[in-house]
């Protein structure tokens, strides 16, 4: 009978072990793909800043984050926790990638965040780009001037 026990033991063992290797290995292939979970995540570092847009690299391990105020932010998932920047104006250069769908970003405040970020289309490349290229107008060269009222007779 004691042996019986055991191996009954042993058993559950094993299939726990095996749940728990499979539910982390899903949480590692998830990454940044839920988009709610990137909302969630960009709040909690900035509060203040209002989201327009995200847009996931094809591997769900970067976000790209476009502000209501034209801004810009990025978000990568590091090992265990998710690293969250804003795009200072003019600290972030972009070319486009060997294939075509994607950019290659040279971060100057957070180089270790370099890299190229590939994503499903050439156009989601394409916005992204111009989220960077908007980000580095100053603000006031922003705003639309005034046009001069005309003269009156």
């Amino acid at each position: 009978m004691g042996i019986v026990v055991w191996c009954i033991l042993f058993a559950i063992v094993i299939v726990v072990a095996y749940y728990a290797t499979r539910m982390a290995s899903q949480n590692k292939e998830d990454g940044l793909h839920d988009t709610g979970l990137a909302i969630l995540e960009f709040g909690r570092a900035f509060p203040t800043e209002a989201i327009r847009q995200l847009q996931t690299a094809i591997d769900g391990q970067a976000v790209f984050v476009r502000l209501h105020d034209d801004k810009a932010g990025f978000m990568r998932n590091v090992r265990n926790h998710f690293s969250v920047h804003l795009i200072e104006p003019g600290r972030a250069y972009a070319k486009i990638s060997a294939t075509g769908r994607g950019l290659t970003v040279d971060f100057l405040d957070a180089p270790h965040h370099n890299g190229t970020f590939e994503f499903k289309t050439p156009a989601e490349a394409a916005e992204v780009s111009l989220w960077l290229l908007g980000n580095y107008i100053a603000g006031e060269d922003a705003k639309p001037q005034e046009q001069a009222s005309p003269a009156k007779a």
